[in-house]
């Protein structure tokens, strides 16, 4: 009999599962589609919104300059695509954009090779005050970067390195935000594979570059394009240490150019047209990296089992 009971009562609960799961399978399944359905229209606004900028440079480099006035016209009446022809053979914007892209090269090869070495020295070398140098060294960043202006300014100024290259390059030659980055990421190294590499006779050189580098490459990537990207669209401090048009950088070349009083005064579409091409070189290279870029941002430094 009590075999009986407990069959029956085993029974009647896996029926109440079943009907459970007819009653709540299709709800849940269409819940779970709303969900989907809601998370890709929220994505499609943002993606929306942050694309809707661009897009309005390239028509307004597209108008005329009554158009690019009148708020009432989205679309321009027929494209001006002189605009964009006016910009690149009658006026210095290839060389700014040479310029900026000499610079960032240059600053990006260097912030690399000095983040990489303090960032290895940090994680890998065993000295005192090793915790207490990235402390010193993690607190420098949270100063304003115009409180550095005015002495890195006098000391260019004492090297004779104002109004040149290398005074726009080596002043930007360390990132702290290279050196957390790479620090982090270098943490995820096994210290035996480290410890295994210097048994073998490698020196701290060559562990950096040819055994932890390659199993951190996302980091690196993500960092380069970063840091290549800030450069690239640097305005504020080149504009203290150089005066001189053929040096300008894109952004000061823009404004000084086609804003500031120069051949075009305020021809906003010619400086929609300047902005777009010089946006040109960074979307470029976001293509061929974004794959890298997104993994180091993601927290994958690119380790390899």
């Amino acid at each position: 009999m009590e075999g009986q009971k407990l069959l029956n009562g085993y029974q009647t609960g896996q029926q109440t599962r079943r009907q459970g799961a007819v009653m709540f399978g299709p709800g849940r399944k269409i819940i779970n589609s709303l969900l989907h359905l809601l998370k890709m229209a929220v994505l499609l606004l943002a993606s929306l919104v942050t694309a809707f900028p661009f897009v309005w440079m390239i028509i307004s480099a597209l108008k005329t300059k009554a158009e690019i006035m009148d708020v009432s016209a989205f679309l321009p009446e027929t494209a001006q695509w002189q605009n964009f022809s006016e910009v690149l053979f009658e006026s210095p914007m290839v060389r700014y954009i040479g310029n900026s892209l000499f610079v960032s090269v240059c600053t990006v090869a260097i912030q690399v090779v000095t983040g990489a070495m303090i960032a290895y020295a940090i994680v890998f070398m065993r000295f005192r005050g090793r915790k207490m140098l990235f402390a010193v060294i993690m607190a420098t960043y949270m100063l304003p970067t115009a409180a550095t202006y005015v002495p890195s300014y006098i000391i260019l100024s004492n090297w004779n390195l104002l109004n040149t290259y290398t005074g726009l390059i080596i002043s930007n030659a360390v990132s702290i935000f290279g050196i957390f980055l790479l620090r982090q990421a270098f943490m995820q190294v096994p210290a035996g594979l480290v410890e295994a590499a210097k048994i073998d006779g490698a020196n701290a050189w060559k562990i950096l570059w040819k055994i932890v580098t390659p199993m951190t490459k996302s980091s690196f990537i993500t960092f380069g394009l970063m840091s290549f990207i800030s450069s690239y669209n640097n305005y504020m401090w080149p504009s203290l240490i150089t005066d001189s048009p053929e040096m300008s950088l894109v952004s000061q070349g823009l404004r000084r150019y086609f804003i500031e009083g120069g051949a075009y005064g305020t021809e906003w579409p010619k400086v929609m047209a300047g902005s777009t091409i010089i946006v040109v070189p960074l979307l470029i290279l976001f293509m061929f990296t974004q794959k890298w870029f997104i993994n180091g941002i993601g927290g994958d430094t690119g380790m390899k089992g």
